[in-house]
């Protein structure tokens, strides 16, 4: 169906496509006794019609089908799982790389889902266009990939989620094409874009991508504030949100993150900076990374607002360095995830959202979850990500490697933290279900809902080809 040079057997193509980037699966990766389900073979389509031909086979020939798109799952979401079938194939679909049409006008572009981010806003910048949305990921993860886990970028408050762009959705499925979204909005029954965006590759795989985009901002202003103590920031956040005064990037870090930024962040002199906020009365400084995108006169005029109400809630300006410091290592955090792995350190993040009357809570929980289970351990926290109701909560931990038990070391952590969660806030804002959520999905939308979900599954997937083992 695609060419032989199109399907891979030997180990090297297997075993890069057989993990995500999860702490785990660099474990895994790095050891040479390690035990984890390898791909039997990798496809490589061209075009939305030979991924639809090679399911065709699949469906034939009772082959689980993994679709891989630049591999960043940190939750086991491109685990080479079989389920119950005898093979499995990694679906590789870095082939369908094209911009497919721009619709000016609407200002709509189709993207096949292969495209990487990067590659995306190169193809959209030649028509003056930008999508705007730029996760951690941002260098690998693909449109595709953004489609399927309902993927939010740190320009988000501006931008708006992934989900929040899409016009219209491509699949391949088990029983044919599939296709949705003709209008800007529609009330002919239930969004069944949302129910395709997010699905994870269980219920197809996404070839194409309809996007609302925007023109390139002329302007970008990036910028950072200190506050004193994590309440006073949280509130300042919430603040923001409830008056639509947020930056297009609004990033709260808490007290062990800011130290640890100011440890790191050279660029700094952090001696002078400590003097210069400790005289206006921040001793315990929690970053704000604040940046805002769009002409100078937009800019200008939201960023007033926003800093107008940042004087009033006792935020101190910190100034261009920190905030451009940020901007231009966003995407660091893996590869400084490899050199403390090379140190014996267990380095990991994990995430949840909640609303703005649990945020503390939440927060106070998880951290403490985290450090009954590792013992002594650096855990910082951060909003990402900020709403009129609520906010999202990012942990980044740090503790010395149990080099007897290294993956139960984390199992047991991050079982703990997402049994915290459980009830507060929902188990993933951003990085999806996979195989490390699942556990707590029906927690949190309920035996029925998962019973939906089976049912839709069963309708599109009838033999259970498409991602074994995966959200349900």
């Amino acid at each position: 169906m695609v060419g032989a040079e199109n399907v891979l057997v030997d180990d090297a193509e297997r075993l890069a496509r057989a993990t995500g980037l999860s702490y785990l699966d660099l474990l895994r990766r790095r050891s040479p006794s390690a035990d984890f389900p390898v791909p039997d073979a990798v496809v490589l389509p061209a075009d939305p019609e030979e991924v639809q031909a090679v399911l065709d086979v699949c469906v034939r020939l009772d082959v689980g089908v993994v679709p891989f798109g630049g591999g960043t799952s940190v939750v086991g979401g491109v685990a080479a799982l079989r389920g119950e079938k005898a093979s499995v194939i990694a679906l590789d679909l870095v082939r369908l790389d094209a911009l497919v049409s721009v619709d000016a006008e609407s200002r709509i572009a189709v993207l096949q889902a292969g495209v990487r981010g990067p590659e995306a806003e190169r193809l959209l910048g030649e028509h003056g266009l930008t999508l705007g949305h730029v996760p951690q990921s941002f260098e690998r993860a693909t449109i595709g990939g953004f489609a399927a886990t309902r993927s939010a970028g740190q320009a988000s408050s501006g931008y708006g989620r992934f989900e929040d762009m899409v016009t219209g959705v491509r699949l391949a499925t088990p029983r044919g094409a599939w296709k949705l979204g003709v209008a800007p909005a529609s009330a002919a029954g239930p969004d069944l874009r949302q129910l395709a965006i997010g699905s994870e590759g269980t219920l197809g795989v996404i070839t194409e991508v309809a996007l609302r985009v925007r023109p390139v901002p002329p302007v970008r202003r990036y910028e950072g504030y200190a506050l004193p103590g994590w309440a006073a920031g949280a509130e300042a956040v919430r603040d923001l949100a409830q008056h639509h005064a947020l930056a297009d990037v609004t990033r709260l870090s808490d007290g062990d993150e800011t130290e640890v930024s100011l440890a790191l962040n050279a660029g700094l002199k952090t001696a002078v900076l400590r003097r210069y906020l400790a005289a206006r009365g921040v001793r315990r400084p929690c970053f704000l990374i604040v940046g805002w995108e769009g002409t100078a006169h937009d800019v200008a005029l939201r960023r007033r607002e926003t800093t107008r109400r940042l004087k009033a809630s006792g935020a101190v300006r910190v100034g261009k360095a920190l905030g451009e410091s940020w901007r231009h290592g966003r995407f660091a955090g893996p590869r400084q995830r490899d050199a403390l792995l090379d140190r014996g350190v267990c380095v990991e993040t994990l995430e949840t959202a909640t609303y703005w009357s649990n945020v503390d809570e939440l927060r106070d929980d998880v951290r403490a979850a985290l450090t009954a289970s590792l013992g002594r351990a650096i855990v910082m926290c951060h909003i990402s990500h900020a709403y009129e109701t609520g906010a999202s909560l990012y942990f980044t931990v740090l503790t010395a490697r149990d080099e007897a038990d290294p993956v139960g070391q984390w199992q047991r952590a991050k079982a703990a933290a997402c049994e915290a969660i459980t009830g507060l806030g929902t188990i993933s804002h951003h990085h999806a279900v996979g195989v490390d959520h699942a556990p707590y999905l029906s927690a949190e939308i309920g035996a029925l809902g998962v019973e939906v979900l089976r049912a839709a599954k069963s309708a599109v997937d009838p033999t259970g080809i498409l991602n074994p083992g995966k959200l349900i």
